[in-house]
């Protein structure tokens, strides 16, 4: 393993940990190793265009922003995930991710969501916390990050 790939492991690692803490904080070790996988999915699973949205390779570009919740449904195809549509600044796509990523706080229609791009993806935060519920990660990270066999 390079030292590149152990230093995005221990990033996204202490990342994953500082999310889950005030959520987990009761949690037992044993729940740790899963709960990367309740915070984060990678940029080709979890973002998509809207029906709305224009067509080409923007498509699964996300800028910067607020955005506003335009409804939240079930995940075709994908059990245990919801479905948020996002609005803002002319854009609009959705966001699938474990509904356990929303288990401390549901986000209703109407909410706003914050996204902030990092270096490893996209960061959603509750609005007016600006606490993270879930990371969007480049789908190099993604795969970097996956569990190997030793």
């Amino acid at each position: 393993m390079s030292m590149q790939l152990l230093r995005r492991a221990a990033a996204l690692s202490a990342l994953a940990a500082a999310i889950a803490i005030p959520a987990r904080a009761g949690s037992s070790a044993s729940s740790a190793s899963s709960a990367g996988s309740d915070i984060s999915g990678s940029v080709s699973d979890s973002i998509g265009a809207s029906s709305k949205s224009s067509s080409g390779d923007d498509k699964k570009k996300v800028a910067a922003g607020q955005y506003r919740v335009m409804d939240v449904a079930e995940a075709p195809g994908k059990p245990g995930a919801a479905r948020l549509t996002l609005r803002g600044e002319g854009k609009e796509f959705f966001l699938d991710l474990p509904k356990a990523a929303l288990a401390e706080r549901a986000l209703p229609a109407g909410a706003l969501v914050q996204v902030s791009e990092r270096p490893y993806g996209y960061e959603f935060a509750y609005a007016d916390t600006r606490q993270a519920f879930f990371l969007a990660l480049h789908d190099a990270w993604q795969r970097e990050l996956r569990s190997h066999a030793i």
